[in-house]
Protein backbone atom coordinates (compact mmCIF):
# COMPACT_ATOMS: atom_id res chain seq x y z
CA UNK A 1 0.00 0.00 0.00
CA UNK A 2 1.31 3.44 -0.92
CA UNK A 3 0.75 6.29 1.41
CA UNK A 4 1.65 8.81 4.03
CA UNK A 5 0.71 7.82 7.56
CA UNK A 6 0.65 10.12 10.59
CA UNK A 7 2.09 8.50 13.70
CA UNK A 8 1.61 11.45 16.04
CA UNK A 9 4.03 13.88 17.63
CA UNK A 10 5.44 15.13 14.34
CA UNK A 11 6.24 11.60 13.14
CA UNK A 12 5.08 10.35 9.73
CA UNK A 13 5.86 7.42 7.47
CA UNK A 14 5.92 7.05 3.69
CA UNK A 15 5.39 3.57 2.30
CA UNK A 16 5.12 1.80 -1.01
CA UNK A 17 6.26 3.08 -4.37
CA UNK A 18 7.33 6.71 -4.96
CA UNK A 19 7.09 7.03 -8.73
CA UNK A 20 5.55 9.08 -11.51
CA UNK A 21 2.44 6.93 -11.12
CA UNK A 22 2.01 7.40 -7.36
CA UNK A 23 3.47 10.77 -6.37
CA UNK A 24 0.54 12.89 -7.69
CA UNK A 25 -1.81 11.02 -5.35
CA UNK A 26 0.50 11.51 -2.36
CA UNK A 27 1.07 15.25 -2.57
CA UNK A 28 -0.21 18.29 -4.39
CA UNK A 29 1.49 21.70 -4.00
CA UNK A 30 -0.39 23.83 -1.52
CA UNK A 31 -1.64 20.88 0.52
CA UNK A 32 -0.65 21.05 4.15
CA UNK A 33 0.58 17.51 4.54
CA UNK A 34 2.22 17.95 7.95
CA UNK A 35 0.92 19.64 11.07
CA UNK A 36 2.49 22.60 12.80
CA UNK A 37 5.21 20.58 14.52
CA UNK A 38 8.58 22.39 14.55
CA UNK A 39 10.39 19.13 13.79
CA UNK A 40 8.87 16.60 11.40
CA UNK A 41 10.37 13.11 11.17
CA UNK A 42 9.53 11.17 8.03
CA UNK A 43 10.26 7.43 8.13
CA UNK A 44 11.16 6.21 4.64
CA UNK A 45 11.90 2.57 5.53
CA UNK A 46 8.62 1.38 3.99
CA UNK A 47 9.47 2.67 0.51
CA UNK A 48 9.68 -0.24 -1.92
CA UNK A 49 10.69 1.60 -5.11
CA UNK A 50 11.63 5.16 -5.99
CA UNK A 51 12.31 7.11 -9.17
CA UNK A 52 13.04 10.77 -9.89
CA UNK A 53 9.43 11.73 -9.11
CA UNK A 54 9.93 10.34 -5.62
CA UNK A 55 13.09 12.40 -5.19
CA UNK A 56 11.19 15.48 -6.40
CA UNK A 57 8.49 14.75 -3.82
CA UNK A 58 11.05 14.64 -1.01
CA UNK A 59 12.58 17.93 -2.17
CA UNK A 60 9.15 19.56 -2.26
CA UNK A 61 8.22 18.22 1.19
CA UNK A 62 11.52 19.57 2.55
CA UNK A 63 10.77 23.00 1.07
CA UNK A 64 7.20 23.00 2.37
CA UNK A 65 8.26 22.20 5.93
CA UNK A 66 11.01 24.85 5.82
CA UNK A 67 8.58 27.46 4.44
CA UNK A 68 6.35 26.74 7.44
CA UNK A 69 9.31 27.38 9.74
CA UNK A 70 9.96 23.74 10.58
CA UNK A 71 12.66 21.18 10.12
CA UNK A 72 12.23 17.90 8.25
CA UNK A 73 14.27 14.80 9.06
CA UNK A 74 14.27 11.91 6.60
CA UNK A 75 14.89 8.64 8.41
CA UNK A 76 15.37 5.03 7.35
CA UNK A 77 16.05 5.74 3.69
CA UNK A 78 16.34 2.50 1.70
CA UNK A 79 19.50 1.84 -0.38
CA UNK A 80 17.81 2.52 -3.74
CA UNK A 81 16.72 5.97 -2.57
CA UNK A 82 20.19 6.77 -1.25
CA UNK A 83 21.79 5.62 -4.50
CA UNK A 84 19.47 7.80 -6.56
CA UNK A 85 20.02 10.81 -4.30
CA UNK A 86 23.78 10.25 -4.47
CA UNK A 87 23.78 10.24 -8.27
CA UNK A 88 22.42 13.77 -8.34
CA UNK A 89 24.36 15.07 -5.34
CA UNK A 90 21.07 15.48 -3.51
CA UNK A 91 22.28 13.90 -0.29
CA UNK A 92 23.49 17.44 0.51
CA UNK A 93 20.07 18.96 -0.22
CA UNK A 94 17.78 16.41 1.38
CA UNK A 95 17.83 16.29 5.20
CA UNK A 96 18.68 12.61 5.68
CA UNK A 97 19.18 11.50 9.27
CA UNK A 98 22.44 9.76 10.19
CA UNK A 99 21.59 6.56 8.34
CA UNK A 100 21.50 8.32 4.99
CA UNK A 101 24.74 10.21 5.57
CA UNK A 102 26.49 7.00 6.56
CA UNK A 103 25.17 5.17 3.50
CA UNK A 104 26.38 7.89 1.15
CA UNK A 105 29.75 8.18 2.89
CA UNK A 106 30.22 4.42 2.72
CA UNK A 107 29.50 4.35 -0.99
CA UNK A 108 31.94 7.20 -1.73
CA UNK A 109 34.75 5.81 0.42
Amino acid sequence: MNGLTARGGGRYALSGELSFATVPDLYRPGNHVFGADPVVSLDLSGITRVDSAGIALLIELTRAVRRAGGELRLEGAPPQLMALAGLGGLEKVLPFAGNGEAAVAGRKG
